[in-house]
């Protein structure tokens, strides 16, 4: 399945200190997350603050994850026409812009949000889920940042789904 095209420009520095790119591709490694739901990861990072001082490729980390403790992951989503149910939450802020298309984000109560190309959202360890009922594919750039679990009422609210 066609998914969207991200150019992915990364910037470093050659060996006497000088600003370079050192990628500029367009993203290949999308992986089906859920069925219709796509992920590129664009880069993460596992300090705070982050180690500038390597040129390991940190777009390229293997494993599946939804957030890195004490870190941070920067993230294409590429929602199709029904995208997967999933409800989740998930130990992290969670910096959200809608790139193209549009998409419903559904709490645990059945409140419905409804976003379009343009618009942000701060996800702050809150439950819920994606509901693409469009036509067209909704692609978000998401940026996550290690949180400690909400809490409410003196309960804690921990990652789930």
């Amino acid at each position: 399945m066609q998914t969207a095209q991200i150019r992915r420009v990364v910037t470093g520095h050659d060996e006497h200190g000088k600003a370079v790119v050192k990628i500029d591709e367009v993203c290949k490694h999308f992986k089906e997350g859920r069925p219709n739901g796509f992920v590129c990861n664009i880069w993460t990072t596992d300090t705070a603050p982050a180690d500038n001082t390597t040129d390991k490729d940190y777009g390229m980390r293997e494993g599946k994850f939804t957030f890195i403790e004490n870190g941070s992951v920067f993230r294409i989503l590429d929602f199709k026409p029904g995208v997967a149910y999933r409800m989740h939450r998930t130990d992290s802020v969670d910096y959200i812009v809608v790139m193209s298309g549009e998409i419903d984000m559904e709490l645990d109560d059945g409140v419905e949000v409804h976003l379009k190309a343009g618009d942000v959202m701060v996800q702050r360890g809150t439950i819920h889920n994606w509901i693409n009922r469009g036509t067209e594919a909704c692609v978000m750039a998401v940026i996550l940042i290690h949180a400690k679990s909400a809490e409410a009422g003196g309960q804690l609210l921990t990652p789930a789904g």
